[in-house]
């Protein structure tokens, strides 16, 4: 604004002084000249506004040989605004043609009043070099710096809509980095279910037969107690090494900063929990308990004293590390439940391998006596069930059956293969 009023009272001083000259050349009072230049050269302050009307004024002007400040501003801030290209040339062309004509006849007047005989080329040469000299620089110049600041506007906008998408980005990967913490935290839980409650639930049951068998039976007894003081060194030796994965991890988390330190969380505890689930007889250590450990989990439960029978279906084969290791899983936590909650009741496990997929089911009868084992429960096995069977794109179905027992079926695609990878939401 300071700029604008500057430059409108130099135009307005400009046309007043040339207004004076106007009025005695055709023979007026010079106040009228004053009185017509000073708001025309004023009109100089209404460029950013209105820069049409204020070249207009200019042009409209030239005659009177006043405004050349107006003019050339005028020239100056229409090219530079966002007017259309079309009528910033109009108005520069006639600003161009009526400084020509100007310039001709006062020319041809000045060199006719000094006695030559001017040459019309000169004339034209002179008048088209001034024209051009005070149109052309003006408009070429506000070309030049309309585009400059339309370029740095939109680099501007550019840089704030990255600034934005970052913070949108830093956002979501907070929010992912969280998911995924408490992703982890849901499934090392579910793991440790797993590997420490089959154990602890035989371990009660074997104790249980101990304490009928002690007086009838010394050396049955002497039998099972060594068997729960394997289990129970097992469960510790499990729960030891699990636990030292998640003090491990939870440095790592600290360490890497969200996002980072829970993709870090979620490949040890999967290979930790890989590496310490396994039974023996399992198959190899780091691949986890797989469908080949089978055997070996029935032999437990019958070893506790529970009638179970193993009936595999189709031809053998092996699957992806996940999907072995979740039908062992599911297997292991319908036999746990079977130890809970219907003691001394038959129960059938039975593997179906399918064309791309593998199918499970261990169905139970009622317990003997309707009793129950006494077992603590969390509620929390057949969720955990169902979450790993899901996570693979498979089914889970559990109830109760028509002759009182209890069935558990699960069907998993056998296109898994691999560990398994942390999923983040999009």
């Amino acid at each position: 604004m300071v700029l604008d009023v500057v430059l409108a009272l130099l135009s307005a001083m400009e046309c007043a002084a040339e207004g004076i000259s106007f009025a005695g050349d055709i023979g007026v009072p010079g106040v009228l000249g004053v009185a017509v230049g000073v708001p025309v050269g004023a009109s100089l302050v209404l460029r950013r506004r209105w820069p049409i009307a204020v070249v207009l004024v200019g042009i409209a002007t030239t005659p009177a040989e006043m405004g050349f400040l107006l003019a050339i501003v005028g020239l100056y801030t229409l090219a530079a605004s966002d007017v259309p290209r079309r009528l910033t040339v109009v108005l520069a062309g006639a600003s161009v043609a009526g400084t020509f004509l100007v310039a001709f006849v006062r020319f041809h007047e000045d060199l006719g009043e000094d006695g030559g005989r001017p040459g019309m080329w000169l004339v034209t040469f002179f008048s088209a070099l001034m024209s051009l000299g005070l149109s052309a620089p003006p408009v070429l110049l506000g070309l030049y710096v309309g585009a400059r600041r339309r370029l740095v506007e939109s680099l501007r906008e550019r840089a704030d809509g990255l600034e934005r998408e970052l913070s949108l980005l830093a956002d979501r990967a907070e929010e992912r980095a969280v998911w995924a913490r408490n992703e982890e935290r849901t499934r090392i839980a579910r793991e440790m279910h797993d590997v420490v409650a089959h154990r602890v639930s035989l371990m009660v049951v074997h104790a249980a037969a101990l304490q009928a068998v002690a007086l009838k039976d010394p050396e049955k007894a002497s039998r099972n107690a060594g068997l729960v003081g394997d289990m129970g060194r097992q469960a510790l030796t499990e729960l030891r090494e699990m636990l030292g994965v998640l003090r491990t991890s939870s440095d790592g988390v600290a360490s890497a900063q969200a996002a980072a330190g829970s993709a870090r969380l979620a490949e040890v505890a999967a290979a930790a929990s890989a590496r310490v689930a396994a039974p023996a007889g399992a198959g190899p250590v780091g691949d986890g308990p797989c469908l080949d450990g089978l055997e070996d989990l029935v032999g437990q439960s019958r070893a506790a004293g529970m009638a179970v029978e193993l009936c595999v279906e189709g031809e053998e084969r092996s699957y992806g590390a996940r999907v072995e290791r979740t039908a062992y899983r599911v297997v292991q936590e319908a036999l746990t439940n079977v130890h809970k909650h219907a003691p001394g009741a038959k129960a059938l496990v039975r593997v179906a391998h399918r064309e791309g997929e593998v199918a499970l089911q261990v169905e139970n009868g009622p317990s003997v006596g309707g009793a129950d084992a006494g077992l603590p429960s969390g509620g929390n096995g057949l969720v955990g069930m169902r979450e790993r069977v899901v996570a693979l794109g498979g089914a889970f179905v559990s109830g109760v059956t028509d002759a009182g027992g209890f069935r558990v079926s699960a069907v998993i695609p056998a296109g898994e293969s691999g560990a398994a990878p942390v999923v983040v939401p999009a």
